[in-house]
């Protein structure tokens, strides 16, 4: 009992002198923290201008680095880093090695951007007191670096959805604080370490890896011949060092022969498994569709090659697909559905007869062994967020006549799920992301139907929410005290849509605003709102040609969908019906009141509009 209460105080005043001596050096301000960030700017490619724009070292008063995006110091009046979050930015190169120089700073957050390389060996030297570190969504390869195990403060490692390789560090259990770690959608293999977090999720989509909480490791008739071997290197030891001995060979030895097995530089040897599958067939919705099998899939996306991927998500990754006639498809590998081939054949009756203009069109599914994969009709503009926010030099923004018909269309769209479908189907993942061009950049909805297909027990007040990292800035606020999603939940996430469209602004990084604003788009708004400004929000590429009036009644009903109070935001109806009267003269909608009714016979949903009405404003 004595030496157990020593150890606690000792680990007490250690952490005490440690976090002592970061608060002495708040005290003044170190050159090292500038130089960091410097370093950071000057290593990493900035497309999208975040960092150039907002990082102006041109000035030498106290806290000055504290108001550059992405940067929080412990103090605002002194030039001491805290947390750098950089997520959704677009950045590329690798590992910025300079921000040792950060040396007080405890939560690093570089997620959804185009980083590559490996993670560096000496990450504990780098990040001494780190206690967040989320490197997920990018492209980093190699093995995850042993020494995070020094990383003793860490309470969040997030390495998911990266091309890594080989096991996961053994070492990485001596991490007592850790709550939260991920490292699903890699190329890890061997058996997991028995860390604190055995979620299946983090583990997910490994083949390589084994143990809880995933399938059991297999056993090899090799064991015994090992553990002669083993015991003969180290007579002499006691018997339980024998044992370890065994195991360690083990492991190794099968970590070996997997790693030489599943090396995969392309990143699509899971279709390793679908070896003797290639025969199954697709099931097609449409009989225009000529018959395909999975052997057609497979040849059209050059074995689902990772430079035929054009999108990822929690509910997998699409990829473009060419068939031997020319024709382009979008194939989804699906992930971590719950439901049984049954389930999952029923369901995919389901969405495929769902059928609207404003939707993307699901041609057929394949179950093939673990995998599921989903068909879909090319999309030749990509989505809406590419045209609107990552626009080339060479091209010019998209004019307003263009913005005003994606968003009815797209109002359209969400307006037929919510009211025409019964069961009303949700989005709960509505975004530029999820809104697609075709040809003529008519807007199709995609993902529709699919938080239902994740989640076994569904209902439409599902907590299932498909939102992957950089698309939080489309959440309701409400979502995140209830963990309920809802018909006002969806107009909220359509609202911030609208919002970019007459903006030209991302949800989470607001170009226009200060450099002391720290906000998101909707708080940017209000802002301007509270005062009288609101005019200012509007696209300056948009004003002064005529068609001022159209974009401030456009830009008041964006900004009706994101009130906070859910009671008080429009439906998607009544959102459709004021969209379509500001584009009346643009005849984009001449055809709606015919097609209407004509889509819902088709799909046969037979709810009445006012029914749905009554049913959103009661919630």
């Amino acid at each position: 009992m004595i030496m157990v209460l020593h150890s606690r105080v000792g680990a007490v005043l250690v952490s005490a002198f440690i976090w002592l001596l970061l608060g002495c050096s708040l005290s003044y301000a170190t050159p090292e923290d500038i130089d960091c960030l410097k370093s950071i700017q000057n290593s990493l490619e900035d497309p999208l201008g975040y960092l150039n724009s907002s990082w102006n070292f041109n000035n030498n008063t106290e806290g000055f680095i504290c108001r550059f995006t992405g940067v929080e110091c412990w103090h605002p009046d002194e030039n001491k880093v805290l947390n750098i979050r950089l997520s959704d930015m677009e950045l590329k190169g690798e590992f910025p090695q300079g921000i040792v120089k950060c040396a007080s700073m405890t939560g690093l957050d570089l997620s959804s951007n185009h980083l590559y390389g490996s993670i560096p060996s000496n990450i504990s030297a780098i990040l001494p007191f780190v206690t967040s570190l989320d490197l997920s969504s990018n492209n980093f390869s190699g093995n995850i670096p042993k020494s995070l195990a020094n990383c003793s403060f860490i309470n969040i490692l997030k390495l998911e959805n990266n091309k890594l390789t080989g096991e996961i560090p053994p070492e990485l259990v001596l991490l007592s604080r850790m709550k939260t770690f991920s490292v699903a959608n890699n190329l890890l293999t061997g058996p997991i370490p028995t860390l604190p977090v055995l979620s299946p999720d983090s583990y997910a989509n490994n083949l390589g890896l084994c143990g809880k909480p995933l399938d059991p490791c297999q056993s090899t008739s090799k064991g015994p011949k090992t553990g002669v071997i083993a015991g003969a290197a180290i007579a002499g030891v006691t018997v339980a060092a024998i044992c370890v001995g065994i195991f360690l060979i083990f492991y190794f030895r099968k970590v070996s022969i997997m790693r030489k097995k599943d090396d995969d530089p392309d990143g699509n040897k899971w279709t390793k498994s679908l070896k003797g599958a290639k025969g199954t067939k697709v099931s097609m919705f449409e009989k225009a569709v000529s018959k395909m099998r999975l052997s057609d899939l497979l040849k059209a996306t050059n074995n689902f090659n990772k430079n035929n991927i054009i999108g990822a998500g929690r509910t997998g990754t699409m990829y473009k697909g060419v068939l031997e006639d020319g024709t382009s498809l979008m194939i989804k590998r699906l992930l971590d559905s719950k439901h049984s081939d049954k389930e999952f054949a029923s369901e995919m009756a389901t969405l495929g007869n769902v059928k609207h203009r404003n939707l993307v069109p699901l041609l057929g599914f394949c179950v093939a062994k673990k995998e599921r994969l989903l068909v879909y009709r090319y999309m030749a503009n990509g989505t809406l967020n590419d045209n609107l926010h990552f626009v080339e030099d060479t091209k010019k923004a998209m004019d307003w006549s263009l913005r005003l018909k994606i968003g009815i269309g797209a109002a359209r769209g969400f307006a037929w799920l919510h009211h025409n479908c019964n069961p009303r189907i949700l989005h709960r993942n509505i975004s530029s992301k999820c809104i697609l061009l075709d040809e003529d950049f008519e807007p199709k909805i995609s993902d529709f139907g699919l938080a239902r297909l994740m989640n076994p027990i569904d209902t439409h007040l599902s907590t299932f929410v498909n939102g992957e990292f950089g698309d939080l800035g489309y959440v309701a606020p409400e979502y995140t005290r209830t963990l309920v999603a809802t018909p006002k939940g969806d107009v909220y996430s359509f609202g911030i849509v609208l919002l970019e469209l007459v903006t030209g602004e991302r949800p989470t990084h607001v170009a226009k605003a200060p450099e002391s604003f720290k906000g998101n788009l909707v708080e940017w708004i209000s802002l301007l709102s509270n005062d009288g400004k609101l005019q200012d929000a509007i696209d300056t590429s948009l004003v002064g040609k005529g068609v001022d009036n159209e974009l401030f009644q456009f830009l008041k009903v964006a900004c009706n969908c994101v009130l906070p109070p859910a009671k008080e935001r429009p439906t998607m109806f009544e959102i459709y019906q004021l969209l379509r009267a500001i584009g009346e003269r643009y005849n984009f909608t001449i055809e709606d009141e015919i097609l209407m009714p004509s889509d819902i016979g088709d799909v046969g949903c037979m709810e009445e509009l006012i029914v749905a009405r009554e049913v959103d404003e009661n919630k």
